[in-house]
């Protein structure tokens, strides 16, 4: 499946610019998110394949990522026999961006929860887990904190738009894919900047730290892809951070995913993406390597989801700014 464009051209949404500041400030104080939220999807299906033999392939082996996950299987091992006794699934999460892990500062709820497209596959996994969605504590993790979150037993899991990628995959497990999207330019509409091309040049570009966009300008400017004028210094711990920076005038442009370009976007419309995508990416929920029970078993719930499930959130929070879905990414397995 090829890399869908994203819109360039977007709606506004109510309040763009205080929510940016007001997501980008929440991520500061609240580490540790509530347990019990009153919405969620529903059960998907526990049948499984079995549990079949092998390892995730080494990834000095790796050419294609995101088809190194494990087989799914519906069956239990240690790992979902410990969260099981735990009580909940606890989920790395992001909660500032914009239609895929989120809180709405504009609910009339006077206590708002998290929602978006991240949030609603964390309450799948608990839903297929436990039989009830909302056995979940959620825990915001800055990009950078993603894997170490995951090694230091935080986390059970991150659904956190994280790319599947082969430097990834020596320090955590994936699931199989479960969206696909590309790197882009996010840019002021009245900027002369044109795409990921010679028009960065002299240009400040912002990032998240720990990110796969940083790699990627890392590398282009190494290699000569991208200008050597080009200022990739300006990092950040969360991707909102680089829409604030951009809304301050202290950075030219924010490179990032196309799908959170976009929802960037959709808070602001005084900017917008520019250009193609200049790369195909996946994003996996990610696992620590040792929980191959826990993998199988979050590829089964994304066999069932995939079905009957991912479409309904699709449509309701990503369409509006990425316009008709071309449906889940195509999966194999290792």
């Amino acid at each position: 499946m090829k890399a869908r464009r994203v819109r360039a051209a977007l709606k506004g949404w109510g309040g763009v610019g205080a929510m940016a500041v007001v997501l980008a400030l929440t991520a500061v104080f609240a580490l540790v998110l509530p347990l019990s939220q009153s919405r969620g999807d529903g059960s998907t299906g526990t049948g499984g394949q079995g549990v079949a033999e092998g390892a995730q392939t080494k990834a000095e082996d790796c050419t294609n990522p995101q088809d190194q996950s494990l087989a799914p299987s519906g069956e239990d091992g240690e790992t979902i026999q410990d969260i099981r006794e735990r009580g909940h699934l606890v989920v790395g999460v992001d909660q500032n961006s914009y239609r895929w892990g989120y809180r709405d500062p504009n609910s009339a709820k006077k206590t708002s929860e998290l929602e978006g497209f991240d949030i609603d596959l964390a309450h799948a996994i608990a839903a297929e887990i436990f039989g009830d969605p909302d056995k979940i504590v959620f825990r915001a993790i800055p990009t950078n904190e993603r894997i170490p979150a995951i090694q230091g037993d935080r986390v059970d899991m991150v659904i956190r738009t994280m790319t599947i990628s082969c430097d990834r995959l020596k320090d955590v497990a994936f699931s199989s894919p479960y969206f696909q999207t590309g790197q882009q330019v996010l840019a002021p509409t009245t900027s002369d900047i044109t795409g990921y091309d010679a028009s960065l040049a002299n240009k400040k570009i912002c990032s998240a730290d720990g990110s796969t966009a940083w790699e990627n300008l890392d590398a282009d400017k190494k290699s000569g892809k991208l200008a050597a004028s080009a200022d990739i210094k300006t990092t950040v711990p969360n991707q909102l951070d680089c829409l604030v920076r951009l809304q301050l005038g202290e950075v030219d442009a924010v490179v990032t995913d196309g799908a959170l370009a976009a929802s960037q976007a959709a808070q602001d419309p005084t900017v917008e993406l520019k250009g193609e995508p200049f790369t195909t990416e996946y994003y996996g929920v990610a696992m620590k390597k040792e929980a191959d029970d826990l993998v199988r078993r979050v590829n089964q719930v994304l066999v069932d989801y995939r079905k009957n499930g991912w479409q309904q959130s699709y449509d309701k929070w990503l369409e509006p700014s990425l316009g008709e879905s071309a449906g889940p990414p195509p999966v194999k397995y290792q």
